[in-house]
């Protein structure tokens, strides 16, 4: 089944950009088709295994970080072909 995921990482320090590039770079390091903005992360694939990243990625980024968030929303369809018609 495929999905796309949307991530929003914050962490909640004064010097919170390090641990976004670091989780960024995991994420685009996957093979998994990507889509950046400056506010989220989109990845689609399988769910599996895009969740498996997901996963990976997010204990890592919670390891080095006292105190972060990761909001996610995942639907189910691969949506990175998706083009407004308007």
């Amino acid at each position: 089944m495929e999905i796309s995921v949307e991530l929003t990482l914050t962490p909640l320090q004064d010097d919170f950009e390090p641990p976004i590039i670091d989780f960024i770079k995991a994420l685009r390091n996957s093979g998994f088709a990507i889509k950046e903005t400056p506010l989220s992360t989109q990845i689609y694939g399988e769910f599996s295994s895009v969740m498996s990243l997901v996963t990976s990625a997010t204990e890592k980024a919670f390891e080095k970080t006292t105190h972060i968030v990761l909001n996610m929303k995942v639907v189910k369809s691969n949506r990175s072909e998706y083009e407004p018609f308007f």
